[in-house]
């Protein structure tokens, strides 16, 4: 018989926290900029955005890309590294940054007797402690690893070897969930179920890593 599971784990910027491309409307907002001023489509509208279709065949690494967009960004911060965009983009509440539906899964997991973790790359180089320390999510989790520190980035094994290490759990027990298709291929490839979060989906996918997970979201 399968193994029933024990643990989920999230990426953080997407499944968690909405993607950049989802806040710099609200950025553009703020500032009084005309809509679409910084014209990047990424997973919203990969056949505008060549840089992002490098990025997901594996020509471009995903910092790189972040890379290009904080040059772009410079105009508005005078500075071109990835930090200060992000600390400009996520410059409201946590309740706007953070997708309601990942707090509710984190309930419904909670709920279940499930453990849970965060597995990111960047979520410590990405974002400023201050933001960071307001996201409840992340305080809640019962487990956190950030490549930004461990240095070993998905779709490196040894970065979902770190986190079941952490959460005492097996490949075999735990469902992973992230919006970046070669993060999930490294799960399936260490013998985790993986969900890829379509971010154009948030609800769609969180129902079916419930189902993955084996319980029912409430409602």
């Amino acid at each position: 018989m399968p193994k029933a599971v024990d643990s989920v784990i999230f990426d953080f910027g997407g499944p968690v926290v909405r993607t950049p491309f989802e806040m710099v409307r609200d950025f553009e907002r703020r500032r009084g900029l005309p809509e679409r001023t910084l014209d990047w489509g990424g997973p919203f509208d990969p056949d505008a955005d060549r840089a992002w279709r490098k990025v997901l065949s594996g020509e471009l690494k995903e910092r790189d890309y972040w890379r290009l967009r904080a040059k772009e960004f410079a105009r508005f911060t005078g500075s071109s590294d990835i930090r200060s965009m992000l600390d400009a983009l996520y410059d409201v509440s946590a309740e706007l940054a953070v997708r309601p539906e990942a707090e509710q899964m984190l309930i419904d997991i909670k709920t279940a007797g499930l453990r849970s973790a965060i597995l990111t790359n960047d979520m410590g180089m990405f974002h400023s402690p201050q933001f960071l320390a307001s996201v409840r999510f992340i305080a809640e989790v019962d487990v956190v690893v950030d490549a930004s520190t461990t240095n070993v980035l998905k779709p490196d094994p040894r970065a979902y070897l770190d986190v079941l290490r952490a959460l005492g759990s097996s490949p075999q027990c735990a469902v992973f969930t992230d919006d970046m298709p070669h993060n999930i291929r490294g799960a399936n490839a260490v013998g985790m179920c993986a969900i890829w979060f379509d971010v154009r989906d948030p609800r769609g996918s969180y129902a079916e890593l419930a189902r993955a997970a084996g319980f029912r979201q409430a409602c």
